[in-house]
This record gives C-alpha cells, sequence and structure tokens, in this order.
C-alpha cells in the first residue's frame, strides 16, 4: 500500500467500503471489457467462429442445510439418506439461489451454480457468465452469449452433444448463428442435417470445441472457480467475470510473446 512502518492506517470501515465496492459486479464487467478492448485493439479477437461450454461451479453451502422450503424442520436431523430432495420443494437456508445439480446420469448430485463459457475459436479468448441452474440453464446461458457479441453478422458456433437440441438450434440460428455442434443421435434425430456437416467448416469447429475445456480447468485449477467461498448468484458472477479477465489476460500475453 506504499505505507511508512510508523505512518497512520486508514479506518478499518474505509477498506470495508472498498471491498463492497469491488464486490460490485459491474467493476468486474467493466475490467474485464477493458481487457477485450485491449486484444480488439491488438486484432486478437475473432468475430467468425466461436465455441460454447458449461460447467457446474459448487456452491459454498451444505447438504445437512438443504431442506424443505417455509419449514424449520430439518428432516429427522443431520441424516437426509433415502429421502427425496427436489429444487421445487427444498431450497438451501445458507445459499437460496443456488440449486441441486448432477454432471450426468449417475454422478453425484451438488449444490452449485451453472457457468457459461464461449471462447473465439481463433486465439481461444472467452467470455463467461454465472446464471442459476434452472432447466436449461447451459444451453440459454450459452444463447445469452451469443447475444451479447457485437454486430449482426452471421457466425458459427461450436458446441457438444448437449446443445444438439431443438431449443439451441433454432435459438442460435434466429441470432445469425450456424451451430456446429456435435450430432447426438441416441434415440432421436440429430438437429444438425446434412447440410451443416458437409461443409469443412463444420469440421474445423469440431477439432476446435475441446479447446473451450482448457479454459474452464484453468479456472477452476488456478483461479477461483473451483469452489468460490460466495453466495449468491451476483458475487458468483463476479468471480467468474475476474477469472475470464484473469485467463484474457494471459493469453494476450502469450500471444504477443509468441508475435
Amino acid at each position: 500500500m506504499g505505507l511508512d512502518l510508523d505512518e497512520r492506517v486508514w479506518d478499518a470501515t474505509t477498506f470495508t467500503k472498498n471491498r463492497d465496492r469491488v464486490l460490485d459486479e459491474a467493476v468486474a464487467r467493466s475490467s474485464f471489457e477493458a481487457v477485450l478492448e485491449r486484444a480488439g485493439r491488438q486484432r486478437l479477437l475473432s468475430r467468425a467462429h466461436f465455441t460454447v461450454d458449461g460447467t457446474l461451479i459448487e456452491a459454498w453451502a451444505s447438504h445437512k442445510g438443504f431442506r424443505p422450503k417455509g419449514s424449520d424442520d430439518d428432516e429427522g436431523g443431520p441424516s437426509f439418506r433415502g429421502k427425496e430432495r427436489k429444487n421445487d420443494t427444498h431450497e438451501s437456508r445458507t445459499d437460496p439461489e443456488c440449486r441441486l445439480m448432477r454432471k450426468g446420469r449417475g454422478k453425484e448430485a451438488r449444490l452449485s451454480y451453472q457457468g457459461n463459457v464461449l471462447t473465439e475459436n481463433r486465439n481461444g479468448l472467452i467470455g463467461a457468465e454465472v446464471a442459476i441452474g434452472e432447466g436449461a440453464a447451459e444451453t440459454e446461458g450459452a444463447l445469452h452469449l451469443l447475444e451479447s457479441l457485437p454486430g449482426n453478422h452471421r457466425v458459427t458456433v461450436g458446441g457438444d452433444k448437449l446443445y444438439d437440441s431443438i431449443s439451441f438450434v433454432e435459438g442460435a440460428r434466429a441470432l445469425h448463428a450456424t451451430p456446429h455442434v456435435i450430432q447426438s443421435r441416441k434415440g432421436r434425430r440429430s438437429r444438425v442435417d446434412g447440410r451443416t456437416i458437409r461443409h469443412p467448416g463444420y469440421t474445423a469447429s469440431v477439432r476446435k470445441r475441446p479447446a473451450v475445456e482448457g479454459s474452464i480447468g484453468w479456472m477452476k485449477q488456478y483461479g477461483l472457480l473451483g469452489r468460490p467461498m460466495f453466495r449468491d448468484c451476483r458475487k458468483r458472477n463476479w468471480v467468474m467475470l475476474w477469472n475470464a479477465g484473469s485467463f484474457n489476460i494471459l493469453r494476450i500475453a502469450h500471444l504477443e510473446a509468441a508475435a
């Protein structure tokens, strides 16, 4: 802080007020956008080809606090094994906005939020946000990130089999984005037909798709996204933006060094 050992330290309330300002989502978004502006000035941003992906961000809440809504009943104590618990009927006492979610069938359900990431395919710079895990939060969040892209020109967007759904494919096309998602034919017809997959661009998007997982892994391993010690969706989005901005700064430095 630049203080001498014998210099007077500010009042504790000053730090408290500054902390509240930093925790404002608008500050994190302003910093995140400033990083992207720098990348744009250096022509590091692609405006044509993107990839989307989602991840679960574990909530800072305990399973024991996930109890029936509007009731002080703890369902017979701390043990909840063998008892049905649903988001429609239960909520966390410490973080009411988190939801009980699982990565897939057979996976353990945890109290989590939905994190969504959009990466541009050329240089791997990302955009990100956090949403409450309700309904199709992953595909809806991906569409929201696509909608936030500047301009009205046509782009392509890659994704895994989860995004091979009517809601995402039609929603992407309405946003002038050609869906280059991996086909899912398990028990149904893929929403992406031969008119799309026959083009070389589709193959290129499929090959580029795994790169988005690297940014998510970095934010969880080296950033604060593993299990942030913050509650409510707004603060989780704050953490996500700071992590995405930090990842972009490192990517820009790497690209500058390579150039």
